[in-house]
């Protein structure tokens, strides 16, 4: 996807702060941060919704999870309580079609969001 901004991010076209990175995720500040800890979680490959995941990608999907998981521990906010959220579509309140796990903490999150 030549216009995916997480596509350009991957590729370091844009630099954004980066909290981890192995070969196949990356997890980096958002730029318009929902809480005072706001970490995307992005799969390197590029899959625009859920709605494009196949079994094969069940793994990847487990790794993002994990991954925001370690990051709640890494930034102390495990205990204390944080939010993963996946959002799809525009009803679902997607922006960016790249499929991102967002991890918020470190304030009281209310349900539902907003």
């Amino acid at each position: 996807m030549i216009d995916c901004l997480f596509c350009k991010i991957i590729k370091k076209e844009l630099k954004v702060n980066i909290h981890f990175e192995n070969s196949d995720i990356l997890a980096f500040d958002d730029i318009n941060p929902q809480a005072p800890l706001h970490i995307l979680v992005i799969p390197k490959i590029h899959l625009a919704t859920l709605n494009d995941l196949k079994e094969k990608h069940s793994p990847l999907i487990g790794n993002l999870i994990f991954t925001a998981s370690m990051l709640a521990k890494k930034f102390k906010v495990s205990n204390d309580g944080y939010r993963t959220v996946f959002n799809c579509n525009n009803f679902g309140g997607q922006t960016i079609y790249h499929i991102h796990l967002h991890l918020l903490a470190n304030r009281q999150l209310s349900w539902p969001p907003g």
